[in-house]
């Protein structure tokens, strides 16, 4: 099967794609080709932060270092401030 016929958009316009967990030394890894990269616009050597979804899924993201950062100092300032932010939130 070419990847041509592995790669549709849905119906929301987004690229779906059909990948397989391959072992990669004593880790697992998702092989990308070159035409999802492409479409996404990576290259070899991005960083991409991982979360999960609502409905259970996961996102890949670009990871922007500034944006890391901000988000770092955010958490230490909720934790910090959990009962004020708790009160402000009622």
């Amino acid at each position: 099967m070419n990847e041509q016929s592995k790669i549709a958009p849905d119906s929301r316009g987004q690229v779906i794609a059909t990948v397989e967990i391959k072992k990669i030394g004593n880790s697992s890894g998702v092989i990308l080709s070159k035409e999802i990269m492409a479409r996404l616009n990576l290259n070899v050597g991005d960083e991409l932060s991982v979360s999960l979804t609502p409905e259970g899924g996961i996102r890949f993201t670009p990871s922007d270092p500034h944006f890391d950062k901000a988000m770092e100092v955010a958490r230490r300032g909720m934790k910090r401030y959990r009962n004020a932010l708790a009160e402000l939130a009622k």
